[in-house]
């Protein structure tokens, strides 16, 4: 068992012991108190898979978006990545407790125009560049948010059919489900 003492850093140890089992391999659903629901899908411990179930972008999907992710304490870990839009986010995640916050930080051009993204990113990355590039990227539209983790479930690591279609393309309600 982790104790507090496990996680504290000094300069000598700037970053506490790793422990990415929790997350790894796990999909979770999730609703910003704002009402956007969000799927992500933590495929290995520096590749997510994620669908916008609904908000600003819902409809978007993207795989193997290249992450950062670290464990903060016991239960707690924190997934920030750049994506080709321009768009960064940062969200922690702590199971546990059912909870998540996000900070997601868009382009202005995603702010004016974010059906442009809305589409399997993938296939489109040419596209998201030249629109990253073009811009406008100033004022940056930041969405600082807490959300509700709805379902939580293990799915297996680096596994292709996790996330595999559009959200449009699930079953009705397929993202309401619980556990």
């Amino acid at each position: 068992m982790t104790t507090t003492a496990d996680f504290e850093t000094s300069v000598a140890r700037p970053a506490p012991p790793q422990n990415l089992s929790g997350i790894v391999g796990h999909r979770f659903i999730y609703t910003y108190s704002n009402g956007w629901q969000y799927e992500m899908y933590v495929k290995n411990d520096h590749t997510i898979d994620y669908r916008i179930h609904s908000g600003m972008v819902g409809g978007r999907w993207v795989k193997d978006q290249h992450v950062d992710l670290v464990q903060l304490d016991e239960d707690s870990y924190k997934v920030s990545w750049n994506e080709p839009t321009g768009t960064s986010v940062s969200v922690n995640v702590m199971p546990g407790k059912c909870r998540l916050h996000g900070v997601i930080f868009f382009p202005h051009w995603v702010e004016e125009h974010g059906e442009r993204t809305v589409c399997c990113q993938n296939d489109h990355l040419d596209e998201m560049h030249t629109y990253r590039d073009n811009g406008p990227t100033y004022p940056i539209y930041v969405v600082p948010e807490f959300a509700h983790i709805t379902l939580f479930e293990y799915v297996g690591a680096d596994d292709e059919s996790v996330i595999s279609v559009a959200p449009g393309d699930l079953p009705a309600k397929w993202s309401h489900r619980t556990n």
